[in-house]
């Protein structure tokens, strides 16, 4: 009974605080309240505090709303209080959901985009829909003094129920239900509802990574003008007090955080807009001030001695042009770049190709090749890409790193830059755009939810790719091998699934011309028998050329590649055959060459005939050779040394030894540099012949013995070889000891050490001093 009395009497006192409001009692006017007048003659000064509430409630809000308005706004919304589990997704999505801060203008620039596609839409069937407003666009404007950024688009609008359930639920998305009750829609309708982007329902919340409360004014064509507002901890909805001022569409405002000040400067919002929007299909204003100038008229000063009827009549003569600039605010379009990718290429110029890459890479010159093509199947997707005419002298520094010259769009809206997987790392130069629009993103439109699709789009860029450079023209092809070569290489090495197509990109030196040549012109010279490709490494063409392994093949017409780079052994290394032609490395110990059996014949005669030396010399070199045997591909050097088949020809060796990160004590160096090799002697050559005979006559003769070590050392340079643990010093003296016996000098002539001839002087000397100080004693005492 109790409860009932205070709950009545507190009804009673409503009643007439009520009653009071209506009779006027409590709210003092001007004329019911005076003032002395000596208190000042300000009118201003004689006014109540109830008329500082009133003009309190009559100023504007930052959200264009009087402090009246917001009052009965808050009299009349409906407040809800997101759920607890609510509660933990929004912490969610503001914390970890998005990793970037600055996505949250592309998020809310794509829900209007969204709102404009669906009014269009709707408009192809009924054009009364937009009577209200016929612009459809989105105009951002920032106030930096209040802390607050403006999103406004001219979209389908919300209605009370939409806001309520679209805002007030999270993950629902308006663009799902609305394509969802658009199924009937004729086919082309169907095809462009697709665009639409926003059908996860989050993208909205990231308006809450920069801002502590976000106010959404709506309206649409079926219902009243409606706001929305929220602090991420609950929301509230009412009809606005001001009416229809949108008459269509939505009215985002952000109330910034103080940390996120920065993004309510025209240059930040611009970059944003740039970088994730330029390409959205409708435009995007920004309210941002330039400065014009203007020039105006003023009188010139008269002169106190002029006539006054000449005044009067060079009045107008007199007057004086001034220029003032002045500022200037008004609607700044901030995306008239368009996706020419989303034409037709048979539409699109080459002018506009080439500027289009230049706005794209910031690049001066034009591209080098192109790719514009529309790919189908699992996945749909647009591509354009380029080729630069120079690659970054740091590209191979940052080999393997991040790929960023590819740029991800979905349905013309920038998701990354920072995909790794749209391009193996051999072909990071190619710089360009892959939009599509089945790509299935996850809730942060930043990682995609299935790989599986990014491979296919992968495998088909990378096919599009080589048919691009395949088609690059002579004239421009040198420019490409000159600044691309590596990068091919390298291809061939690390991508097995496409080495048939980068073979066909291949060029090399040859010892048929001086010009570089294609694999393919390389087998259209073959000689009718030939079965392999012959190739020979090193450091430069003039080494190769000199290769002792080399110079029969090139006297009998077969036509040898030079390899002069580093990677290019490595790469025909892991290239089995080319147009069914195996690659032969010439350097090491298997070697085919179609002979006839003449050939044969004096091959077989020549191994019984040096058979005394092979097998002297394979028993005296045994420490670094496995065996001697006789060459077939020499012609004028006495001998050379072929690796095995898995060993290391002299280029690799020299490579690897040169390798910064080889350690010292690596097991495979060791083995490698320890291996043994093959030593081939040349039977024609005079050295080889007297060294038989010698060693038929005078086997163990050191003579003999200092021949065989020089020529194998001699062999091992000629190679490419570097002599290892000693071999050096030990090859140095006994050159050096030729060089006395053909010079005469003596072997045991060597060279006086001066410091032991100053040593002997000074103790020679030593005692003619020490009888000079014993006299000089004596001399002393007398």
């Amino acid at each position: 009974m109790k409860y009932f009395i205070l709950l009545a009497v507190g009804l009673l006192l409503l009643s007439g605080w009520s009653h009071a409001q209506e009779e006027g009692v409590g709210v003092g006017t001007a004329e019911e309240v005076t003032v002395d007048a000596d208190l000042g003659a300000s009118r201003e000064g004689s006014r109540t505090d109830a008329e500082a509430v009133l003009r309190e409630e009559e100023a504007i809000s930052p959200d264009e709303l009087s402090v009246a308005q917001m009052r009965e706004i808050k009299e009349r919304a409906q407040n809800y209080t997101f759920q607890t589990e609510v509660n933990r997704m929004m912490k969610l999505i503001i914390n970890s959901l998005y990793r970037n801060k600055e996505i949250f203008l592309r998020e809310l620039i794509s829900n209007g985009s969204d709102a404009l596609d669906k009014i269009r839409l709707l408009s192809l069937t009924d054009r009364d829909v937009l009577n209200a407003n016929a612009d459809l666009s989105i105009r951002i404007k920032a106030e930096p003094e209040k802390r607050l950024l403006h999103i406004i688009d001219s979209g389908i609008g919300m209605s009370r129920n939409e806001l309520v359930n679209n805002l007030g639920t999270i993950a629902k998305s308006g663009t799902a239900e609305f394509l969802s009750k658009m199924q009937d829609v004729e086919k082309s309708g169907a095809q462009e509802m697709n665009d639409m982007i926003g059908q996860f329902g989050v993208g909205f919340y990231s308006a809450f990574l920069v801002a502590d409360k976000v106010t959404v004014v709506s309206k649409n064509n079926a219902d009243k003008q409606h706001v929305w507002e929220s602090d991420a901890n609950a929301f509230s909805v009412a009809e606005d007090p001001r009416g229809d001022t949108l008459r269509r569409g939505t009215h985002i405002t952000l109330h910034v955080k103080e940390e996120a000040a920065d993004y309510l400067q025209p240059d930040t919002i611009r970059n944003l807009v740039q970088k994730y929007s330029q390409f959205i299909n409708f435009p995007i204003y920004l309210w941002a001030s330039h400065t014009e100038t203007v020039e105006e008229e003023s009188p010139a000063e008269d002169s106190p001695d002029a006539d006054e009827d000449a005044q009067v009549e060079d009045a107008e003569d007199k007057s004086e042009t001034k220029k003032t600039e002045k500022t200037v605010w008004d609607w700044e379009l901030m995306n008239d770049n368009k996706p020419i990718w989303t034409r037709k290429p048979n539409e699109v110029k080459d002018d506009e190709y080439t500027s289009f890459y230049k706005s794209l890479t910031k690049d001066s010159s034009p591209p080098l090749a192109k790719a514009h093509f529309v790919a189908e199947g699992e996945v749909t997707f647009r591509a354009l890409l380029f080729v630069p005419r120079v690659q970054p002298a740091d590209s191979f520094n940052r080999y393997g790193t991040k790929t960023d010259h590819i740029k991800l769009y979905v349905r013309r809206v920038f998701i990354t830059d920072e995909f790794n997987d749209l391009m193996p790392n051999y072909l990071a130069f190619i710089q360009g755009i892959v939009d599509s629009d089945d790509l299935p993103l996850n809730v942060s439109r930043e990682t995609l939810q299935q790989h599986k699709l990014i491979k296919i789009i992968k495998k088909k860029l990378v096919r599009k790719v080589l048919d691009m450079l395949k088609k690059i023209p002579d004239a421009e092809y040198d420019g490409f091998w000159k600044e691309y070569s590596t990068n091919i290489k390298l291809g061939v090495i690390e991508d097995p699934s496409n080495r048939s197509r980068l073979a066909k990109l291949l060029r090399f030196h040859s010892s048929r011309s001086d010009q570089m040549t294609f694999l393919a012109d390389y087998v259209e010279r073959m000689k009718p028998n030939q079965n392999h490709i012959y190739y020979i490494a090193g450091s430069s063409r003039a080494e190769v050329e000199k290769s002792p392994f080399a110079e029969r093949l090139v006297k009998r017409g077969y036509e040898v590649l030079y390899l002069t780079e580093a990677v290019d052994e490595y790469c025909l290394s892991s290239l089995p055959e080319y147009d069914g032609k195996k690659f032969q490395n010439i350097a090491k110990e298997i070697f085919d060459l179609d002979e006839n059996e003449q050939q044969k014949e004096r091959l077989e005669a020549y191994k019984k005939q040096f058979e005394p030396l092979t097998t002297w010399l394979g028993n005296k070199l045994s420490n670094w050779v496995t065996r001697c045997t006789v060459s077939r591909r020499l012609q004028r050097s006495p001998a050379a040394l072929a690796a095995t088949a898995f060993g290391w020809t002299g280029n690799m060796e020299r490579l690897a030894l040169s390798n910064a990160h080889q350690k010292a004590d690596d097991a495979q160096r060791k083995h490698h540099l320890t291996q043994k090799k093959m030593l081939e002697i040349n039977p024609r050559h005079p050295l080889i012949l007297e060294l038989l005979r010698r060693v038929q006559d005078e086997p163990e003769h050191p003579d003999t013995l200092r021949a065989a070590d020089t020529l194998y050392r001699t062999a091992a340079i000629r190679s490419g070889y570097m002599l290892q643990e000693g071999q050096a010093v030990e090859f140095a003296e006994a050159v050096e000891s030729m060089l006395q016996q053909t010079l005469g000098v003596p072997a045991d002539a060597l060279p006086e050490d001066e410091d032991e001839a100053d040593e002997a002087e000074a103790e020679e000397a030593a005692p003619e001093a020490d009888a000079d100080e014993l006299q000089a004693e004596d001399h002393d005492e007398l």
